[in-house]
Formats: structure tokens, sequence, C-alpha cells
């Protein structure tokens, strides 16, 4: 049937699309990818190695330290933080709480922020001479009002700097999913005996599953792609011995500051092998139970 429109139309109206993926996705990652298997000296200089970049990287200490404190932020964000998310989805479902949209929208609220304001508040914030020191000074007298938090605890400041930002914006994620839960299941439930916690895990589990499976993939690429925070927190470095050094973070180092694009580029598929295979991990999990 003609609709009237010509057969050029629709090659208008993609075209746009086709044309921005090409140049600011397509063509970056093939070229990213011809990097990877060469060593450059700056923007115009470079020759092939292959594989060599990859076989550095097995052997870097940097990459691996960087590796292993990305995994020490995912492991927080993933058992801690989205825990907390949780707790606080539940206490504000409930309809005995009082408030519950003004507390809502309170625990919301630090996600609208940018990270780089709160990287810089917080930074102001654990220095020697900031709030958190002058505060416990106050409460007690015995306490060095220059303690270096930034020095002692750098994974730690991180963690909370990010559990600010992020917990009630993963709190909205599981409200959706509370509030989708079958009532008459946790009442069938109720009728028969089960408790509150034999309640949560067989009803209220299965039902928020997929979504949860979902926040924790989330969870894990925003803590594998973790940067902004940690650079400008620890005053554009990996803090003292590299302790907050992140594989983002070295990558932006060895791109950006010691010009080697093609190990940047390696370090940056590597890291995208490993968020596909969390992506593949996730997507089995939520299909439990559905097959």
């Amino acid at each position: 049937m003609n609709s009237g429109y010509p057969r050029w139309a629709p090659y208008v109206l993609v075209g746009p699309f086709v044309v921005i993926f090409t140049v600011f996705m397509a063509y970056p990652m093939l070229y990213s990818l011809v990097l990877a298997v060469q060593q450059t000296y700056g923007p115009k200089s470079s020759r092939f190695v292959f594989l060599d970049n990859f076989s550095y990287l097995l052997t870097d200490p940097f990459f691996w330290k960087a590796a292993r404190n990305t995994l020490v932020f995912a492991a927080c964000s993933v058992f801690i933080q989205l825990p907390l998310s949780l707790g606080l989805a539940i206490l504000l479902n409930h309809p005995k709480v009082r408030g519950r949209v003004f507390f809502r929208l309170v625990f919301f609220s630090p996600a609208l922020v940018g990270t780089v304001f709160i990287a810089i508040m917080f930074g102001l914030m654990f220095s020697r001479d900031g709030l958190i020191n002058f505060t416990l000074h106050g409460l007690f007298s015995g306490f060095d009002p220059g303690f270096p938090w930034l020095e002692r605890f750098v994974m730690g400041s991180l963690v909370l700097a990010a559990m600010w930002q992020y917990v009630g914006f993963n709190m909205i994620y599981f409200l959706a999913a509370l509030q989708n839960v079958s009532k008459d299941l946790s009442e069938a439930a109720m009728i028969d005996g089960a408790g509150p916690w034999p309640r949560f895990m067989n009803v209220t589990v299965p039902a928020i599953r997929p979504v949860a499976s979902f926040v924790v993939l989330l969870s894990l690429i925003g803590s594998f792609q973790l940067f902004e925070l940690a650079w400008v927190l620890l005053n554009n470095s990996g803090g003292p011995n590299d302790q907050g050094l992140t594989v983002v973070m070295y990558l932006y180092q060895k791109g950006f500051i010691s010009f080697d694009l093609g190990y940047a580029s390696a370090i940056g598929w590597v890291l995208a092998a490993v968020l596909m295979v969390f992506a593949m991990i996730q997507h089995r999990v939520g299909r439990v139970g559905e097959d």
C-alpha cells in the first residue's frame, strides 16, 4: 500500500542517527582497537606491537593495584551501599511511616548534584581543618584536630562519598520494585503463619530479583568506571601510595599524561571485556526462575 511518503523518507529520518553513531561511537571504537596493538609516542608517532600492550598489562603492577582498588570499591558498592538502599526502600515503603514522600526526596536529592561538586565538598569535609575534624575535636577534646583522613582512609573516603551520592538513587529502583510485589501473596503467606523474614525471603526477594540484578549491574559498571569522584577528591592523583588509583584513572594517566594511547586503549578494551562478562552474568542471573 502506498503511504504517500517517498521511498527515501526513512533514510532521511534515520540518517542523522547513523552519522552521529558512526562518527562518535563506531569509528572511535574501531580506532581504539587499532591503537591497542600499537605503541604510541604522542599523537603522530607509533609502531605496531601486536599484543605486546596486553602482555605487558598482565605484568604491570600499577594496573593490578588499580584493578584491586577498583574491585574493593565495587565490593563496597554491592555489599554495603545496595543493602542500605534496599533497607531505606523497605522503610520508606511502609505505610505507617509519616512523611515518606519528603524523605524519599531528601535521600534521592544527592543524586541530582554533580559528581565534581560532591568530590570538592567531601574533600573540604575530610581536610585537616575541615568539618569532620572540627566536629570530632569539639565532641572529644583529645581528638587530633588535624587528623589526615584523606591520607589514612583513602578508600573509605571514596566509599562514603559515593554512598552519599548513590544510596538514594538506588533506593528509587528498589522502591519501584517493592511497590509491584503482590500483596495477595504476602497476605497469603501471613495467613499461613510466615513471619516477616520468611515473607521477605520467599515473597519479596523473588519478586524484586530482576530489578535487584539490574541495580547490581549498574553499580558494578559505575564502580569500574570510577574516575571523576576519585580524581577530584584526591587532588588529581591516586592518593598516597596510589591507594585510590582506579582502572579508569590509570587509563587516563597513560593516555593523556604519558600519551601512550596504545596502552591506554588496551586497558580500555580489557575493562570493556570485564564489564561484558558482568553483563552476561547479570543476564543469566536475571533469567533464573523465568525459564
